[in-house]
């Protein structure tokens, strides 16, 4: 199941009993059809599945939408961004970027703390903490961002971006954090580019067109 983009910032899923999607808890904007919401516990595992999410703050509410019709869905004005997943990599983001995706995909909670202190700071730049949520299988995922998304593909070579426009990445990507602090920044005199994030590998990031964090 793909999900039809109506406008930047409208999503429209035709559900089936085949293709259930599960979504952000009232992010449900019209639908038609006989089609039912239902509470979901927690992230990931399927439309009833459940791990440690709220323990790690990686957590939002969710719903499962059943039944048979069309559904749209958007969320306070943000902008949305439909990836499709094919299977081959996973799609990194925070919690809180996922409006709705397909409920066969898996979701998982990430340990970013475990890459040591350079990945606590990156969880503390990107807003991530030391968690970050994983979306595994074939499928698609709406995401949610301020002002559009851009995709800059990563072959190899290193990209940098801004911690603050970082909305997630897929496939197999590292990501380390660069800091260059001079005097200037200490003072509040810098550029204000003192932290980028650097990506490594082979996958697609993607950013934001704006710095606001949620």
């Amino acid at each position: 199941m793909a999900f039809e983009e109506v406008n930047s910032k409208v999503v429209r899923a035709h559900v089936s009993p085949a293709t259930p999607v599960l979504a952000r808890r009232g992010a449900m904007l019209g639908y038609d059809g006989q089609v039912t919401f239902r509470p979901v516990a927690g992230q990931g595992g399927g439309v009833g599945g459940f791990v440690g999410a709220a323990l790690s703050g990686e957590s939002n509410p969710m719903m499962a939408t059943e039944g048979t019709g069309s559904v749209l869905y958007g969320f306070r004005g943000l902008h949305v961004t439909v990836v499709q997943l094919d299977g081959s990599g996973s799609l990194t983001c925070e919690a809180d970027r996922l409006l709705a995706h397909d409920a066969n995909l898996q979701t998982g909670v990430e340990f970013i703390g475990q890459g040591g202190i350079r990945a606590a700071v990156r969880g503390a730049m990107t807003g991530q903490g030391l968690f970050t949520t994983k979306v595994s299988g074939a499928g698609a995922v709406a995401l949610l961002s301020h002002g559009g998304t851009y995709a800059i593909p990563v072959d190899g070579g290193g990209v940098a971006v801004d911690p603050q426009a970082y909305v997630g990445h897929v496939g197999n990507i590292q990501v380390d954090l660069s800091a260059k602090v001079g005097w200037r920044d200490a003072v509040g005199r810098g550029s204000g580019e003192a932290f980028q994030l650097k990506m490594s590998g082979q996958g697609t990031v993607y950013i934001q067109a704006s710095e606001q964090k949620f």
